[in-house]
Formats: C-alpha cells, structure tokens, sequence
C-alpha cells in the first residue's frame, strides 16, 4: 500500500518578510531656531537696547545743564559725521538697528514661550514659585507696555505730533512743554512705563547673564546685585528729568 504526497502539499506556506523601513533622518535645524539660538538673540538685541537706554538717559540729563545745552545733544545726533554722510545718516542706521533689535526680541520671547507652552501642554499639579510668577507675568506685561509707552514716547517728544509745542519747536521745550504740570496724566504713564522698564530689564540683565554662561555659584550674588543697580540707575536716570520740570526745577 503505497501512499501518494504531492509535492508541496507537506510544506507551510512561506511568507516573504516586509521590507525594512529606512529611519527618516530629519533636517538638522539652524541655530536660530534652536532655544539656544533664541535665547542668544535675546541676549544680544537686549545688550542693544541696553545700551540705547543708558546713551538715552545721559543724553536726558543734559537738561539739567541747560535748555542750550539739550538742544545741542539733539542736534549733534542728526549731523553725526558730517559732511562725510548727509544729514541724519547715523541716527537714521541707529534706529533701524533698534527698531530691528526691538522686533527680534519680541520674535524670540514669542518663539520661546510657545515651545515651553507646547512641550508641555498641561500645567503641573504643583504651583509654580511665586518668584517664577511674579518675573514671568512682568516681562510679558511689562514688554506690551513698553511697546505701547515707546509709540507714544515718540508721537509725543520726537514727533511732536500730541506735544503742545509741535514738531517746529526746539527738543527742549517739548521735553518740558511734555511734562509741564497740567499734562500729569503724562507723567504718570511715563512713570508707570519707566517703572516696568526697570522692572524688565532687571530680570532680563540677570536672564542675559545665565543665557551667555557668565552665572555661576560664585558670580550669583554679583550678577544679581548688578543687574538690580543698572535698573535702578536707569529708572532715577529717566526719572529725574521730568520730576525736575514737574516742580519747576526745570523751566
């Protein structure tokens, strides 16, 4: 008795494996849009306006001197090197820069705190420390603010567009045409915005300070005591001018 096997009847059927998917290698991204990049770029267009602010109150401070010797500071801003350039070249390239420094910082602090928002889409349980609250809620505040006073700032002493004196009439007598005594509503937003400028860049120094690697252990107390002093000498530095027209110091 003889039993017949067809060929193949005996074997399992075998199946063909499935073809192995290459890994996706993804683009490497360019620094800038790293959150290295970022905080760097907030770093240098802060040293920007840093030092804008710091020429800005010395410049102010000039009244003191005199009206002369205020409108002279003016002037010699809009005829920097000349003839070599024409007439408000240089004042001309600084504003664009801070104009640009401005825009970036804003473009970095906006970049930021989306990808903090999206790495972590649900808030932890446990309540952030009032310290973080307090500096994270002034820096956004305080950056709106400022943005809105600078608008301001410049329709009123630059352009003098909302300045009782005009655009025609010196620097100096719009400086104290802008804080004369009867525009205190003025006054108290040009404190109010020097304020929380003092407030942002005291944070926004001792941010700098850590984004570039300079914070450590033993520069902590240093650092921060620094940054407190720069703020604070810029906040009496801005102030003293139109607390001096307010009182009449200043005429």
């Amino acid at each position: 008795m003889t039993a017949t096997i067809e060929r193949g009847a005996a074997t399992a059927p075998v199946t063909s494996p499935a073809p192995v998917k290459k890994p996706t290698r993804k683009r490497p991204r360019g620094f800038l849009s790293s959150s290295n990049g970022k905080k760097v770029v907030m770093a240098v267009t802060g040293a920007v306006m840093v030092t804008f602010l710091i020429l800005h109150m010395l410049g102010n401070l000039k009244i003191f001197i005199s009206k002369e010797s205020f409108n002279e500071y003016a002037h010699a801003l809009r005829t920097l090197l000349e003839p070599l350039l024409p007439y408000r070249t240089v004042l001309t390239i600084v504003e664009v820069v801070l104009v640009a420094s401005v825009v970036l910082h804003m473009w970095a602090a906006i970049s930021l705190a989306r990808r903090a928002h999206s790495a972590r889409p649900v808030k932890y349980v446990a309540k952030k420390s009032q310290a973080n609250g307090y500096a994270t809620h002034i820096m956004r505040l305080g950056g709106v603010t400022i943005l809105l006073f600078l608008i301001w700032h410049l329709l009123d002493l630059t352009f003098g567009v909302v300045n009782p004196k005009g655009f025609d009439s010196s620097p100096a007598d719009r400086m104290i045409a802008g804080f004369d005594p009867s525009r205190w509503w003025v006054a108290i937003i040009y404190f109010a915005a020097v304020v929380m400028v003092g407030l942002h860049l005291r944070h926004g120094v001792w941010s700098a300070f850590q984004t570039l690697g300079w914070a450590n252990r033993d520069r902590n107390k240093g650092l921060r005591l620094g940054a407190g002093l720069l703020s604070a000498v810029l906040v009496v530095g801005f102030l003293s001018p139109p607390l001096a027209i307010m009182f009449g110091v200043v005429q």
